[in-house]
């Protein structure tokens, strides 16, 4: 029987250990903080609780505009929705917690142990779990990534804080600013806005979320500025200090921003240092990553990695299905190397952007040869009965076979509509094919196939 030893409880780690215990592997999963890893219990599913309340908290206050208001109480108080920060955060860390214990039960039932300690390779086929020494066949690194610190913005957890810990206010934020336009200040300081706080976002570029796609950017920043955010561009952050009752930021031009609290949101720094990867012939990179093929495999025979750790688009879906073919390769399985072209993202901000396949940038720099179309979502008959005027969805396809090569979707629950684009790009599926397909009438869906067949190519009369 192979045994698989596992370094890293995240999405990486539980799905390699679920899969390799199918295929009747012995696997023991190495995880100091509990499965599901920092993914589950600091970083993605807190997040993404905090902000599907602060959407549900922007639908009340967006109510007005759809002929629903609060009747009047004895004083004649209409009265506003307060978010219960301390009910919010009790909220989150219970889900969490909640889901991390799903998985360990999951987890249970296909047989793999689970060993609660920090993990260390000795070498390729040694690990170190606390005092205990595990021999292996196969190791799958999956020891994801921390928040970046800036040594001139020194979190104290209290005023200047990483988003791991901003569960532990107890108040909302009088006056949040946010350090980093990323997908993560980007989601934050939206879901901060709803909830209530005044908002700085301080952007070192010219735009919000630089790597993505510049129309949804554009759409979301407007959005942003219409709730009251100010959107400080061009800023780079040099120095956050505590003052009295804040934080002052200063910016590397002179200028300063104030307010009560500093979300720092700069990057990510990979969980590899120190527990012996390049002793064991584990190649990293300059900014400590780890490298990997296309197949999972370090540079170490018998070692692979997953997740975080080794930078390549660091989304759970990513690490979950590295891990995967980590295992599937490990073990002599029929495997897909990973492809990044298929890779669907989502960023949760309201409304969300989903992407697939390949970019407006790419099209525009010549890169790629595409036909596109863009459709506002305001034209859809559901978003009009719902209130929804901000996004659009975006179709990309070749110019003569009219094969779907990806898209674009900014709207609410974008997350769920991008799965139609991300199937037809998997699947090499045409316009013609999408168009073909049924959607629901009224749905957001339905602009999905609209675009597709926007795109459609005229029959000519030598193809009749």
């Amino acid at each position: 029987m192979t045994r698989i030893v596992i370094i890293g409880g995240g999405p990486g780690g539980y799905e390699a250990a679920l899969v390799a215990a199918q295929l009747g592997a012995q696997v023991t999963v190495v995880e100091q903080d509990g499965p599901g890893g920092a993914c589950v219990l600091t970083d993605c599913v807190p997040s993404k609780t905090l902000i599907a309340t602060s959407v549900r908290k922007q639908a009340l206050l967006d109510a007005a505009a759809l002929g629903v208001h609060y009747s009047g109480g004895p004083d004649g108080d209409v009265g506003t929705p307060v978010a219960d920060m301390p009910l919010v955060n009790l909220r989150v860390k219970e889900l969490a917690r909640a889901q991390s214990t799903d998985i360990a039960a999951r987890l249970a039932a296909e047989g793999v142990e689970v060993v609660q300690a920090p993990g260390r390779l000795v070498d390729p086929q040694v690990v170190r779990a606390g005092d205990r020494t595990i021999r292996a066949d196969v190791v799958i690194v999956a020891t994801g990534a921390t928040p970046r610190i800036l040594p001139t913005a020194e979190p104290d957890g209290e005023r200047i804080l990483t988003w791991r810990q901003m569960y532990d206010l107890e108040e909302l934020p009088e006056h949040l600013i946010v350090v980093g336009s990323g997908v993560t200040g980007a989601e934050f300081a939206g879901a901060y806005r709803s909830l209530g706080s005044e908002v700085t976002l301080v952007s070192s570029r010219d735009r919000m979320m630089p790597n993505e796609d510049a129309d949804a950017a554009e759409v979301l920043e407007e959005v942003y500025r219409r709730r009251g955010m100010n959107v400080m561009g061009r800023s780079r952050a040099e120095s956050v200090k505590r003052t009295a009752d804040g934080v002052v930021v200063t910016l590397e031009d002179g200028r300063t921003a104030e307010g009560s609290h500093c979300l720092m949101t700069v990057g990510m720094v990979p969980n590899t240092a120190g527990i012996g990867l390049e002793e064991a012939g584990v190649t990293l990179d300059r900014g400590g990553f780890v490298q990997v093929d296309k197949v999972s495999r370090t540079s170490a025979p018998g070692v692979y990695a997953a997740g975080d750790c080794t930078g390549v688009l660091m989304l759970a879906s990513v690490a979950a299905m590295q891990g995967r073919i980590a295992v599937w390769h490990a073990l002599g399985e029929a495997v897909q190397p990973l492809r990044l072209a298929t890779v669907a993202s989502n960023i949760f901000t309201d409304p969300e952007i989903a992407a697939v396949g390949i970019t407006q940038k790419a099209i525009e720099s010549g890169e790629i040869q595409a036909n596109v179309v863009k459709l506002p979502l305001a034209t859809n008959a559901r978003a009009k009965m719902q209130g929804f005027h901000d996004g659009f969805v975006k179709l990309f396809c070749r110019p003569n076979t009219g094969i779907i090569l990806g898209g674009v979707v900014v709207a609410p629950r974008a997350s769920e509509l991008i799965l139609a684009v991300s199937v037809a790009v998997q699947q090499r599926l045409t316009v013609d094919q999408l168009a073909h397909t049924f959607a629901v009438y009224p749905s957001l869906s339905g602009s999905v196939t609209e675009a597709a067949r926007r795109l459609m190519q005229p029959m000519t009369p030598s193809g009749i």
